[in-house]
């Protein structure tokens, strides 16, 4: 007879952004003891500043996926290029999904012949801006802020997806796909809904369910990305002199915007991160335009964002989705420092 043994217990998953919030606790403590309270109260107190933003945004997330409203997306791939165009980029700048979350949505249409342009300027337009981080950007750099970067979402989608439409015929943008794109996602959500959406969703339990796990999974992924960013913030308001930022960043002209998208394209993980970083580079000099611009740019091309159109489409139309993301940073970085 065999013997049989009991496997190996697995260990504890250890989630990244909780570890890196441990270890800069740790990092102050080592460096200056004194420091570790304040540092956390600093903490504490953004996100208990935050808190309304993030609950509202919450709840308006997890009730449009309740709702099913994954599904209004296929309309903006019906009808002419150019309509499709100006929808894509429309919903892509409001839509509350993650890059990874459509993925599959997205090989489907390409699959079945949507055209690139469309796709181009959704898949622009969509990590830059949703309900969650328009709130919690209202609530951190203003409402001003928020709907400029929505805006410059909206414009960065339209840019895109009308330069597609231009080159479409150019080597560029000839066989987009991938042989076998992996369209598999990332963040552990259940499949949508399907047909009409069901606005009072409360009275089916599978949409009721959908509703807390939602809310949950996005209230959970708030608060850990945002108790990093605000343990960062206090880090660099403390530790970073403000004449090195107001001298790289700050000031007039065309230098520090290109700058602040240069920096922001490869050293941006997370949009909801990156606000009370910026909130802390602005108190420090960074200047307006160079801040809309590290944020655009940072947003297009953060990890989430990149791997979903890494995956399935070749690399020289992802070289392009790159380009139509550092042209447009640039170009939102000038135009707010313009009208700030």
């Amino acid at each position: 007879m065999a013997e049989t043994s009991d496997p190996a217990p697995r260990r504890p998953r250890i989630d990244k952004a909780w570890a890196a919030s441990a270890l800069v606790l740790v990092a102050v403590a080592i460096v200056e003891p004194p420091q570790v309270f304040p540092t956390l109260g600093f903490a504490i107190g953004a996100l208990w500043h935050t808190l309304p933003f993030v609950l509202f945004a919450v709840a308006a997330v997890a009730y449009v996926k309740a709702a099913g409203a994954e599904t209004l997306l296929a309309k903006a791939f019906e009808g002419r290029e150019t309509r499709m165009i100006a929808l894509a980029a429309l919903l892509g700048g409001l839509s509350p999904f993650c890059s990874c979350e459509v993925i599959p949505f997205i090989a489907a249409l390409l699959a079945v012949g949507a055209p690139l342009s469309a796709v181009m300027a959704f898949w622009l337009a969509s990590p830059l801006m949703d309900p969650a981080m328009f709130f919690v950007t209202s609530g951190t750099l203003g409402v001003d802020f928020a709907l400029g970067k929505a805006a410059a979402a909206v414009a960065i989608g339209l840019l895109g997806g009308f330069g597609t439409m231009a080159l479409k015929s150019t080597p560029v943008f000839t066989a987009p796909l991938r042989e076998k794109p992996s369209v598999g996602g990332c963040c552990g959500v259940r499949k949508p809904f399907q047909g009409t959406p069901r606005w009072k969703f409360w009275q089916e339990a599978p949409r009721r369910e959908t509703f807390r796990d939602a809310a949950l999974t996005n209230l959970v992924f708030l608060l850990k990305w945002l108790t990093l960013a605000y343990l960062l913030e206090a880090v660099m308001l403390r530790y970073i002199p403000a004449d090195t930022i107001a001298g790289l960043l700050g000031g007039d002209g065309i230098w520090p915007i290109l700058l602040g998208a240069l920096i922001g394209a490869p050293a941006y993980l997370n949009g909801y991160a990156a606000v009370p970083l910026v909130d802390a580079l602005l108190a420090q000099g960074m200047a307006p335009g160079a801040a809309m611009s590290f944020m655009v740019a940072g947003g297009v091309s953060c990890i989430p964002a990149a791997v979903a159109v890494w995956a399935l489409v070749k690399p020289r139309v992802f070289a392009a989705y790159l380009g139509y993301a550092l042209i447009g940073a640039f170009a939102a970085g000038l135009a707010w420092g313009a009208l700030a």
